[in-house]
């Protein structure tokens, strides 16, 4: 899923340490062993950890019932005769991941670019912002000095309060958005379109921001594909 995330334009995880990146994409010396804390995923993490706490037998195959949808996913469910063989389970999800990296041959492009492609793929504090939200989109704005300059001025103004009051997005795919999403200001409806061929986002020329972000809501929640056409 993360292979073929990033190769159609999608996000990257920004979950793995850099540590077991470096493992992955072959930086690492040969006697690395990925250790659980190296997830920073916190549900996939705390799954592992209480498997590899488990004191006995009869916990271990208990541990192992409760995460067996994670396990079957990852090509790794079984039942070890003794306890110590949980590290195997161990051993054979994190080598899951490097196999799924395979797909779309994702883990030859990581290898070859491991500095470009890491901060999409490590953990980060960093943050997708407002303002950076904001700068990626081409203004079209109406000749300097129109009335219709001067709607869109105020319209733009309640644009950027809207993007701080929804702001979260985790960031932007590892390609980039291509072409540059423009922003149009149309009066044809209350609510907002999007034209996804020409990434344009058409946002209404409303009187007041209550008024935008109302209308913003309601076009985004409630259509299908947010009205692609």
């Amino acid at each position: 899923m993360i292979a073929t995330s990033i190769v159609h334009g999608g996000p990257g995880p920004r979950f793995l340490s850099e540590m077991l990146y470096d493992h992955l994409t072959g930086k690492s010396t040969a006697d690395f062993e990925a250790r659980i804390e190296d997830i920073t995923d916190d549900t996939m993490r705390a799954s592992l950890l209480e498997i590899s706490s488990a004191a006995t037998l009869v916990e271990l195959h208990a541990v192992i019932d409760k995460h067996s949808s994670l396990l079957q996913m990852a090509g790794c469910l079984q039942y070890p005769k003794v306890v110590l063989d949980k590290k195997i389970i161990m051993k054979d999800f994190m080598q899951w991941f490097k196999d799924g990296l395979s797909t779309l041959n994702m883990i030859h492009a990581l290898e070859q670019h491991a500095s470009i492609f890491k901060t999409f793929m490590c953990s980060s504090v960093e943050q997708l912002t407002s303002t950076i939200l904001e700068n990626l989109f081409e203004v079209q704005l109406s000749e300097q000095g129109t009335t219709r300059r001067q709607e869109e001025t105020k319209v733009l103004a309640f644009w950027r309060d809207y993007l701080l009051d929804t702001e979260g997005l985790c960031s932007l795919p590892p390609s980039g958005i291509k072409p540059r999403p423009k922003l149009v200001f149309q009066r044809v409806s209350r609510f907002p379109c999007s034209r996804t061929c020409a990434n344009t986002m058409e946002i209404p020329l409303s009187t007041t921001y209550e008024e935008f972000q109302k209308d913003m809501d309601f076009g985004i929640q409630n259509s299908p594909g947010f009205g692609l056409y």
